[in-house]
């Protein structure tokens, strides 16, 4: 058994690692840490209210029905028949309507207070791309373009707020972090805009929510929400160029003569493929393969091996390496932290 963070594989020798979760995660909408995702809750419970007073009602009718108007011992008689009644009718016919209408108030006045087309002031801005299966980040003026964790400032005494403009690279996906407001589809050729807030410095956990292949539910999101002095310290770092470490020449000549280069980027190097996450400061994240595994020395070369055994199907092929030469690229790719 290994543990890859939220999730336990079970390595065999012939078949794909199994995944089971160990609950150490637990994202929740019912936690909401700020207003959008406040906002929904309170939707969801008066949904719930006015749901479970109808089946309350509905259901008590039912049973008065079934004990008071049930067959006699010996009646063979034909009950009263009652050929239509104005007063339920107009009831049955209003209150429902009543019903929808406030749903769709509340909806209404919710939809137009959460879904933004301009950010809030001080909002950080970020483009979020889905690609099959892994998100991609890029801050714009910032100048820093990172994939799998988003990281965003707070200031004591204010919320973090940050407001998405969210495009895809190939399919439908959908971006959801429970905690921090609703979900929204990532469609091809088509921006949308997503306004999420956290009151509190955490790390907050999303899924995609939008079935888009076989490794749809290794599409991890994490959001770490932190002071603003530890943010700008990892924008300082994540605007550096990729340092070239002469004790480890040998796996950064080797990198580079693989086709690796023409999908990811490494800043400072020939390396500027678009397909794949920038690995220009690969270390300073946790986890590899959007979530499917943690990001420690073991794991890594088992994923440059073949990440076909840790995320099946997805687009990063085997490269047919050595051992040795995994050892070399891996003991390189250490070096971009």
């Amino acid at each position: 058994m290994v543990q890859l963070g939220n999730l336990v594989w079970s390595v065999g020798t012939t078949a794909a690692p199994v995944c089971e979760p160990t609950g150490t995660i637990q994202p929740s909408m019912f936690n909401p840490v700020g207003v959008p995702g406040e906002t929904i809750l309170s939707i969801t419970w008066l949904l719930f209210v006015i749901c479970g007073g109808i089946a309350i009602v509905v259901l008590s009718l039912i049973a008065y029905a079934v004990v008071r108007c049930r067959r006699a011992k010996g009646d063979d008689l034909e009950p009263p028949q009652v050929y239509g009644s104005n007063p339920i009718e107009l009831a049955w016919t209003v209150i429902p309507l009543l019903i929808v209408f406030l749903l769709f108030m509340v909806s209404a006045r919710s939809i137009f207070e959460l879904e933004r087309t301009t950010p809030p002031e001080g909002a950080l801005e970020v483009t979020v791309t889905g690609h099959r299966w892994w998100w991609e980040f890029d801050y714009g003026e910032l100048g820093v373009v990172t994939a799998g964790e988003l990281h965003v400032p707070i200031d004591e005494g204010k919320p973090a707020d940050l407001f998405l403009t969210l495009q895809s690279a190939d399919v439908v996906h959908s971006f959801w972090v429970p905690q921090l407001g609703g979900k929204m589809d990532v469609v091809p050729d088509r921006t949308n805009h997503l306004w999420l807030q956290a009151n509190a410095p955490a790390t907050y956990v999303g899924q995609c929510a939008e079935f888009c292949g076989n490794q749809h539910a290794n599409m991890l999101i994490k959001v770490i929400v932190e002071p603003r002095a530890s943010f700008d310290a990892w924008v300082a770092n994540q605007q550096r160029d990729a340092v070239n470490d002469a004790s480890v020449k040998a796996g950064h000549n080797l990198f580079l003569r693989t086709a690796c280069i023409n999908c990811h980027t490494i800043r400072g190097t020939v390396a500027n493929g678009s397909f794949a996450p920038d690995l220009t400061h690969l270390m300073s994240r946790t986890t590899i393969g959007s979530g499917a595994a943690r990001n420690t020395p073991n794991m890594l070369r088992e994923w440059v091996w073949d990440p076909q055994n840790i995320k099946p199907g997805c687009d990063m092929p085997s490269m047919k390496l050595s051992r040795s030469e995994v050892d070399l690229i891996c003991a390189y790719l250490e070096t971009l932290k």
